[in-house]
């Protein structure tokens, strides 16, 4: 399945429809995908007629759209979450952690609200908290005739990294967010950006060891005697950082905050610092 596919793709192994959207986000294929999955549509980002498709190939083969919900609410994943709720009349569903924060970004009022734990209204579809990319992160599991799937939203691409760059990221809760679909009994993984992972064991440690290498350099720019973010900013990175310099400032913000927090690094960072 292509991420640059413009029209839906439906995985009948894992009863999943997923439909990218062309959204702005800063993600390189340019898309957000939507996800229909046992009755609940997760993540659309705006209202598209592939998507219109998709859900009325959903309600006619039985299984009509009866629940909405977001992975998180950062703006490329959200923005026709009221078109569908009032196409569709289904419930809308967000973290119960994070009302204001799903509201804000939608301009929706929840329906309902779902914890760590639960399923979505009448649907079999998991919900597992996920946060480190965005604390209001969720992942939903589905069991399908012949895998186990999960929506994961920002979590984990196929290729590259996710962005866990402060105020929103914490790198610490996005390894343990990696480690439990790492081990959950998931088949088949359906990232939000870029294509379908096959293989979650294998790119859930691909990304670890990615923000681990990460990590490693920050602490020796702090060990080499950088002194402010932009220092550490300008050691820990060996390339052009056009276009994506505050993801990357961010970035290195979030290491050190971890850093301090588990006592590996003396002193606390700041923008003035």
């Amino acid at each position: 399945m292509s991420h640059d596919e413009a029209n839906s793709v439906a995985d009948e192994a894992a009863h999943v429809t997923r439909v990218p959207l062309p959204v702005e986000t800063r993600a390189p294929s340019g898309t957000t995908s939507a996800h229909l999955v046992d009755g609940l549509l997760v993540d659309p980002a705006t209202r598209t007629d592939a998507l219109d498709e998709a859900v009325a190939t959903a309600a006619a083969d039985g299984s009509p759209v009866t629940a909405i919900a977001v992975t998180h609410a950062h703006p490329d994943h959200v923005g026709a979450v009221a078109a569908y709720a009032s196409l569709t009349g289904a419930t809308v569903y967000a973290h119960a952690d994070h009302v204001d924060r799903f509201r804000e970004a939608t301009g929706v009022d929840p329906d309902e609200t779902v914890v760590d734990g639960d399923t979505v209204g009448s649907t079999d579809v998991r919900v597992w908290a996920t946060p480190g990319h965005a604390p209001d992160h969720l992942v939903f599991v589905t069991d399908g005739p012949d895998r186990t799937a999960g929506i994961v939203g920002d979590l984990v691409v196929a290729e590259g990294s996710v962005a866990v760059a402060a105020p929103d990221g914490d790198l610490a809760a996005y390894l343990d967010s990696l480690d439990r679909v790492r081990d959950g009994v998931v088949d088949r993984l359906y990232p939000a950006h870029g294509p379908v992972v096959d293989d979650p064991a294998v790119t859930c440690r691909r990304l670890a060891e990615h923000r681990l290498d990460r990590e490693r350099r920050v602490l020796r720019a702090v060990d080499a005697g950088a002194s402010d973010v932009d220092a550490v900013l300008d050691a820990a990175y060996d390339r052009d950082l056009s276009g994506v310099a505050d993801l990357a400032r961010g970035t290195v913000r979030a290491h050190l905050e971890k850093l301090v927090a588990e006592g590996r690094v003396a002193t606390s960072w700041t923008d003035e610092d």
